[in-house]
């Protein structure tokens, strides 16, 4: 049973590695947040929750609408100045996000 003092060792590594593992939120987060929420689940009727969506579903839309495959001209504008690393960490920021409950009401 030697190896059980190297294991009580090794778990604040472990944990300290899991704590950093979360992504610090985005520089650009604050436009989005207007309509997503920081945390990804909607503040306004109409916006769609982004929390625990997929990271390559997330990333696409960005680049979407960012080229205007999707006509959202909102979405347009605020993709526009993104660059392709802000799209990375705001996608990995919402994708983060604990997924929000269905049927889950919207309030202004």
């Amino acid at each position: 049973m030697s190896w059980i003092p190297w294991m009580l060792a090794a778990l604040p590594i472990a944990a300290a590695g899991a704590a950093s593992a979360t992504p610090a939120p985005p520089a650009q987060l604050g436009l989005c947040a207007a309509c997503h929420g920081e945390d990804g689940h909607a503040r306004i009727p109409g916006a769609p929750d982004l929390a625990g969506q997929s990271y390559p579903y997330l990333l696409q839309a960005l680049h979407e609408y960012r080229s205007g495959q999707r006509n959202v001209p909102v979405m347009r504008a605020a993709a526009g100045p993104l660059s392709d690393k802000d799209m990375q960490a705001l996608a990995h920021w919402f994708a983060a996000q604990s997924p929000c409950k269905p049927g889950r009401a919207v309030t202004p």
